[in-house]
């Protein structure tokens, strides 16, 4: 019998690096902790970001993902054209299955509401 394994919760164990200054105070070098390990990468990642682009315009950056976008969809694995009618065909009689299914329930609880409130 398999035995069932937890995650372990994740712990963000960024601390607070200080030094000390000329004058004796101490100044925070390292990252600030964060309780949420999710929000921390966020707030690391715009920080990165923000720096990447210092001096950019908007229309650079657009610009910039545009190309990134082209370069990722050159990489996707496209169905073919028989795969894509097939695919259609199957949701198409599905949609038709239940939506026959529905109906005949709507119509027989109509009918028994009907019949009750008389």
């Amino acid at each position: 019998m398999g035995r069932i394994q937890r995650k372990k919760p994740v712990v963000n164990r960024l601390k607070r690096k200080t030094e000390k200054n000329e004058t004796g105070d101490s100044q925070s070098t390292g990252s600030v902790p964060i309780r949420n390990a999710q929000a921390g990468s966020l707030a690391r990642q715009s920080v990165k970001q923000s720096r990447a682009y210092p001096g950019k315009k908007y229309v650079d950056i657009t610009a910039q993902f545009l190309r990134e976008v082209r370069i990722e969809l050159r990489k996707v694995t496209w169905p073919s054209r028989k795969q894509t009618i097939g695919s259609t065909v199957v949701v198409i009689v599905l949609v038709l299955i239940i939506s026959a299914f529905l109906g005949v329930v709507d119509f027989g609880l109509s009918s028994l509401v009907q019949v009750v409130l008389q």
